[in-house]
């Protein structure tokens, strides 16, 4: 296993060097449950790289989507393509050094990923009240954002209230399966619930193409979301 570290003892990505493109870390992988409810993302923008390990997933298994990762750092991307067998830019994938708000455009993306730490922190900028309004409009409908924070945040609570004023109550919480992260999902066009028996079909067949637990994250979605016995509930009264 090969990892990145930034700054402190912190692991912000991880490798298995025999799988340079499987997802080793736990909390990527349960990321990724944005699928259940957006399962053929066509253009997605990801706001921070680490040391690749979901750009290099997207690439690899997401073949319809066109992914744009921004990284402000450029010792990161350097680190990731000498180190982390990120693949060089191309067609489907182009990672370039600048700010991450900056990038957001109206309709620039129906899937926006934010995994972006600072110090061990999620980046302040990017859980203001502004920049969630901006991610709103940049999503085109139907559109997802999946947003990674470390279970003992403490702006966790307010960055959830802010999520919710900027999508309309549109969205959910899942705490990975076993890393110390909690993932949040904002929805843009989304309907205001979806029956369980639907949610356990697609996490079958996402399961079956992309090997990676999707039945439980169905499970996990329980803990933190409004639900009724039919069904998860996404927005509404």
């Amino acid at each position: 296993m090969r990892t990145l570290h930034v700054g402190g003892e912190a692991i912000q990505s991880a490798m298995r060097i025999a799988e340079p493109e499987a997802l080793a870390l736990d909390y990527t992988r349960c990321m990724m449950a944005f699928l259940l409810f957006h399962p053929e993302p066509r253009q997605a923008l990801m706001i921070g790289l680490g040391g690749g390990s979901l750009a290099k997933f997207f690439h690899r298994r997401l073949r319809a989507t066109r992914l744009r990762v921004v990284e402000l750092d450029a010792r990161i991307v350097a680190a990731a393509r000498a180190h982390f067998a990120l693949p060089a830019n191309d067609a489907r994938l182009a990672v370039e050094i600048g700010d991450g708000a900056a990038a957001l455009a109206p309709e620039c993306c129906d899937a926006l990923i934010i995994d972006a730490f600072q110090d061990e922190q999620h980046v302040p900028q990017l859980a203001s009240a502004e920049f969630y309004d901006g991610a709103f409009l940049a999503l085109a409908e139907p559109g997802v954002m999946a947003v990674n924070f470390m279970d003992d945040d403490p702006r966790f609570d307010q960055a959830l209230q802010r999520l919710e004023r900027a999508f309309g109550g549109a969205v959910l919480a899942m705490p990975a399966l076993y890393d110390p992260n909690i993932l949040a999902f904002a929805f843009r066009g989304a309907p205001a619930s979806v029956p369980w028996s639907t949610l356990r079909t697609r996490a079958e067949k996402l399961e079956a193409r992309y090997e990676l637990p999707f039945t439980r994250y169905v499970s996990k979605l329980r803990a933190m979301n409004r639900c009724t016995p039919q069904a998860l509930v996404i927005h509404g009264p």
